[in-house]
């Protein structure tokens, strides 16, 4: 039986990447999840059933905390994830009604390096050294918790490379979604676009010289 051809003719991806120079107008706030937390549950599930719910508690090394929440990168500087923005371009979509499933195939984000301890993709921040702050926060028990954690207070600047498929966006349209993304979903802890909160009015940032 002779099978019938048919052409099938696929566009090849055209990609274009814009560059964006940011300067935060808030603080940006960190809270990378400790490596010695990590450790602890690893231990816990390794006993299985050795493990006890009375075991007693360590004390708490705020310092060792603060210096644990900062992404760092192999080459020792400080940075910010890099899904941050992309997931950020993304949720900013909704804003003007374009489909996140489809944008979630077309911006991605260059990385300047990558964390020490996990390897997260980090954009390296410019102009801004981290401070020790204290949060209080509610766990999901309803027991309120102190945290330590990385401030960078406004001012702080970085240098963001966006890939996004040229098919898809313009880059009006990226530069568009990415104020949106500084105004009004920010990144970090404490921002507006915060799953669990309306956020504390941190991580929000202005495009420099736009």
């Amino acid at each position: 039986m002779k099978m019938k051809e048919e052409a099938v003719s696929i566009k090849a991806p055209k990609f274009s990447t814009a560059r964006f120079t940011i300067i935060g107008n808030a603080p940006y706030v960190q809270n990378a999840f400790p490596q010695k937390a990590k450790e602890q549950m690893k231990a816990k599930q390794e006993a299985g059933s050795q493990a006890k719910k009375g075991n007693k508690r360590e004390s708490k090394d705020f310092q060792k905390c603060y210096e644990e929440a900062q992404h760092i990168s192999k080459e020792g500087w400080n940075g910010i994830p890099a899904p941050a923005f992309r997931n950020g371009l993304i949720s900013a979509c909704r804003i003007v009604g374009f489909k996140m499933t489809l944008a979630k195939l077309g911006i991605f984000i260059e990385p300047d390096g990558f964390d020490k301890n996990d390897g997260t993709p980090l954009v390296k921040i410019t102009k801004g050294k981290s401070k020790y702050h204290e949060s209080p926060v509610r766990l999901e028990t309803g027991v309120v918790d102190i945290r330590a954690r990385a401030m960078f207070e406004e001012g702080w600047e970085a240098l963001v490379n966006v890939k996004y498929d040229a098919d898809m966006f313009s880059l009006e349209d990226i530069s568009n979604l990415f104020m949106r993304l500084g105004m009004q979903v920010g990144i970090g802890e404490g921002r507006p676009d915060s799953k669990k909160s309306a956020g504390q009015g941190w991580g929000t940032f202005d495009l420099k010289n736009k």
